[in-house]
């Protein structure tokens, strides 16, 4: 009997692994379920379709044909209700109950309703789904003006809309810059000045506190907590996503934020596996738990799961996400998570160019660039082999930055002796642990040494170390391996790195 495939959701990590599954398991039983209307459908492009520059046609990928073609069975209009992991069965809001064998949730997130009076009201929109956006461009086009709450990736959406189609509008930010976490004032003030070149003024430090309406329940203004009032016939809200665990808490499947997952997508429970936005999955690059919701990593994501269901291959998710913004005269791009790490380094070159770093533990972890988006594969090769670059930042800035602008990869080195416990040694009274040199700085920096005395000790990786000896480079320390540090001794030997 061949082995049987529920999927809940159609999105694009849910129909690449029915993709994925038909064409490893000719044979299998594939069900795939999705509480939308219509099948999987361009995320990516319902934006410019509610800013009136596509029509509906190109957006869709794949009609019900498509599904049939592949003997997969395709429910549209189904809300999943109960997931009985115990009895490998889920059932539907109409009773109908599927078996499986295999399960693979890319159940997503809702929008986030502004916890405000009125938030409910005609005119008030939430962008995720391509039945918002077909609500979006009918409003727009009616509308004069607008405002829109939420300085993330998809309000900055909302507000390019209002501008494409010639609302007025007030883009309320709740910080002093949109995208705050992730650019500076200097590159955020890029994206303030296109939003005002298309008629959108952006107000920071600002909210709603509630919306007010007409007799027929159509939104007419926003009052922000100070009480000022911005007359709209339009508001678009993106505050973030609740992600959809709801139908997965009465189970055994461990949740935090979304469903939890391991690099192979799956959950704690073997024959369950998860896909897409709702995934909190073990970066393998990080080294620890991360989220994203990029397009291209939920693809991945789907793909890699599929084939691990099969058992065709323990296939690894192992990759640097992309988001791109196209609403302005420059390209918009961020890659990996830019609102972590420790440290960042940026540059700006002319008044539409600017790109920015994010360090963590001396490692690129994400980055945003405006303008020029050329030294992306670069910046990505590095994140993804885990490079300490951190003391080469002035070289990461380069303009037309690639791979051989860094000095070759620095030694590692071995440590040992009389060690401190933070160096990672399990007998804190010694043992043998390699260490970059970034982590023997910190160690020394945290344990031995104390405070530093240059400006260049401030930052992770640095090639200076204060002493009680004075100062030395990573190079007299090579010449000089034993040294006695504070009450501490140890002594180290120069290793080339495995590859």
């Amino acid at each position: 009997m061949a082995d049987s495939y529920a999927i809940i959701g159609d999105g694009i990590a849910g129909s690449s692994a029915a993709e994925t599954i038909r064409e490893q398991a000719p044979d299998a039983d594939i069900t795939v379920l999705t509480d939308e209307g219509e099948a999987l459908y361009n995320r990516i492009l319902i934006k410019e379709f509610a800013k009136g520059k596509l029509p509906e046609a190109p957006i869709s990928i794949h009609d019900t044909d498509w599904y049939a073609d592949r003997d997969i069975g395709l429910h549209l209009n189904t809300l999943v209700t109960d997931i009985r992991t115990d009895d490998h069965e889920i059932e539907t809001h109409s009773g109908e109950v599927f078996e499986y064998d295999s399960l693979l949730l890319a159940i997503g997130g809702t929008p986030q309703q502004l916890p405000v009076e009125n938030a409910d009201a005609d005119g008030v929109h939430h962008f995720w789904t391509f039945e918002d956006a077909r609500a979006i461009k009918q409003s727009a086009e009616q509308a004069d003006t607008g405002v829109v709450v939420g300085a993330g990736l998809l309000g900055i959406d909302l507000a390019a809309i209002c501008g494409a189609q010639d609302v007025e509008a007030k883009y309320l930010m709740r910080g002093d810059a949109w995208w705050r976490y992730a650019l500076s004032e200097e590159g955020a003030e890029i994206m303030h000045d296109a939003l005002r070149e298309r008629g959108v003024t952006p107000v920071f430090d600002s909210g709603v506190d509630h919306f007010e309406t007409d007799a027929e329940g159509a939104v007419t203004a926003a009052v922000d907590p100070d009480g000022v009032q911005y007359d709209t016939d339009f508001a678009g809200v993106a505050i973030g996503l609740d992600f959809n665990t709801e139908i997965v808490q009465d189970t055994p499947i461990e949740t935090d934020r979304g469903i939890v997952v391991d690099e192979y997508m799956q959950t704690n429970r073997d024959d369950v596996y998860a896909a897409g936005d709702i995934t909190q999955f073990h970066d393998v690059i990080l080294g620890k738990r991360a989220q994203n919701g990029a397009w291209g990593s939920a693809k991945e994501q789907g793909t890699i799961a599929a084939k691990n269901m099969v058992g065709s291959e323990d296939a690894e998710f192992k990759w640097v996400s992309s988001y791109s913004i196209t609403h302005f005269d420059f390209p918009f791009l961020s890659f990996g998570h830019p609102t972590r790490g420790n440290d960042t380094v940026e540059q700006k070159y002319t008044d539409d160019e600017w790109r920015r770093l994010a360090l963590e533990d001396g490692k690129i972890v994400g980055g945003v660039l405006i303008g020029d988006l050329a030294p992306q594969t670069a910046y990505k090769q590095l994140m993804r082999e885990g490079r300490v670059v951190s003391d080469q930042k002035e070289a990461l800035m380069n303009r037309e930055f690639s791979v051989d602008d860094l000095a070759p990869v620095q030694k590692q080195w071995i440590v040992s002796g009389v060690l401190p416990w933070n160096l990672g040694c399990t007998d804190p009274t010694g043992g043998t642990r390699q260490l970059s040199w970034s982590e023997f700085t910190i160690a020394c920096r945290r344990d031995w040494l104390g405070q530093l005395s240059s400006d260049a000790n401030s930052e992770f990786g640095s090639q200076w170390v204060g002493s009680q000896n004075g100062v030395l480079t990573s190079s007299e320390w090579a010449t000089d391996p034993s040294r006695t540090w504070g009450r501490r001794r140890a002594e180290a030997v120069l290793r080339t790195p495995s590859k």
